[in-house]
């Protein structure tokens, strides 16, 4: 079974997680990245995430390096942003088709998930969508264990 774990972080904190849950599986990674990068201070981002989440909008991405019909599982990792999945990563699921694969998702967090693994299997169509690791930070510092994380990353693997 071949697994590409893909992400979208803004802070680093997803991208800290990716690399664990990667490193762990030996999964491929690929990076979500937005064309325009979000610039100025911390609050002013998250108003302009709440906005984008509020509204729909889909950021422009860059393309991804990577031909996804060599994978049969996907994980997706993101931050939450106002309780769903952030903007950059409802681009890239609104752009690909994850039908037939097998999808693990987990979302980065410093209070509530919201209804973010909901929206992933509303997203994912055609997918079969496992259950999804929440890791919950505190600013930088990550509170879910580390070995709450290898154990939901060596389910992939089974």
């Amino acid at each position: 079974m071949k697994s590409i774990l893909i992400y979208y972080s803004y802070g680093g904190n997803t991208r800290h997680v990716a690399e664990k849950v990667a490193a762990e599986i030996g999964a491929d990674l690929a990076e979500i990245e937005t064309v325009k990068p979000y610039t100025g201070s911390y609050d002013h981002v998250v108003d302009q995430g709440q906005k984008e989440v509020n509204s729909g909008f889909l950021p422009k991405i860059r393309q991804i390096n990577a031909d996804l019909s060599k994978y049969d599982t996907v994980i997706l990792g993101t931050p939450v942003w106002w309780y769903t999945f952030a903007p950059a990563m409802n681009s890239f699921l609104h752009s690909t088709d994850l039908s037939e694969k097998s999808v693990y998702p987990f979302a980065t967090n410093g209070g509530w998930i919201g209804h973010t693994f909901k929206d992933f299997e509303n997203a994912c169509k055609g997918a079969t969508v496992h259950a999804g690791l929440n890791v919950r930070f505190n600013e930088e510092k990550q509170i879910t264990s580390d070995d709450e994380i290898q154990k939901w990353a060596k389910q992939i693997v089974k």
